[in-house]
């Protein structure tokens, strides 16, 4: 069930057991990427979990589109509202969704939000709500723009990546960069915005990527389907 493509009286007729809920961004994926490239790789992901059990009484919720990427905020084009602000809103939208769905899980697609997403998680839990969250993140996978995100944008939406336009960025480990980067945001390090080396980038790549992805937050949502009962 896409919750954008169903009527309310369809929706309260259903059962209704956990909503899935993509959280993304707005920000700068290099020259070659588009600005919503973690809400894409968010939605794709938490659709193919979704369809690929059919498990009764899951729905997925339209995207959280705009997250805190104060780190970016030097490339035009990038949005936040920042962490307090996505806060505020994952704590609200948790609030309401248990009104109709007995848990949500939030499928989270931009490492910048993960502040904001453990200050609400935990908030909702003390007030005995059922919220759970899970990233999409690939075990040692470039951090951005590069190899990793390169290819699952191929294998998502092809025609949104631009090949001949994808350059090496700043190709240091994390860990050295990170100093700088918390001072005084991404393009003080990468110029051109990337984290990583998209070369050798391809739509195989991705989907396999996808696939694994896909199967382990299939299995997280499972569990939580399996603990709580139907609405």
């Amino acid at each position: 069930m896409l919750l954008s493509e169903t009527r309310w009286p369809e929706v309260d007729a259903a059962p209704r057991r956990v909503l899935v809920v993509p959280v993304g961004s707005l920000e700068q994926h290099g020259p070659h990427l588009p600005l919503d490239t973690d809400t894409r790789i968010a939605v794709a992901v938490a659709s193919r979990a979704v369809t690929s059990r059919g498990l009764p009484g899951v729905a997925v919720a339209p995207a959280v589109a705009i997250g805190a990427s104060g780190e970016h905020a030097a490339f035009p084009g990038t949005l936040s509202i920042g962490t307090e602000a996505l806060t505020t809103v994952l704590l609200e939208l948790g609030r309401h969704a248990g009104l109709h769905w007995p848990a949500t899980l939030l499928v989270n697609g931009h490492g910048g939000n993960l502040a904001a997403i453990s200050a609400a998680l935990r908030r909702l839990s003390y007030e005995g709500r059922e919220v759970r969250a899970w990233h999409a993140s690939v075990p040692g996978g470039d951090p951005h723009a590069g190899r990793t995100e390169t290819s699952l944008l191929l294998a998502i939406a092809p025609d949104s990546v631009r090949l001949a336009e994808a350059a090496a960025g700043n190709t240091q480990p994390m860990r050295e960069i990170m100093p700088v980067m918390r001072e005084r945001g991404v393009r003080a390090v990468s110029p051109n915005g990337v984290l990583g080396d998209p070369a050798g980038a391809s739509a195989a790549e991705g989907a396999e990527l996808l696939d694994e992805l896909a199967a382990r937050l299939t299995g997280e949502l499972e569990v939580l389907w399996q603990s709580v009962s139907p609405s």
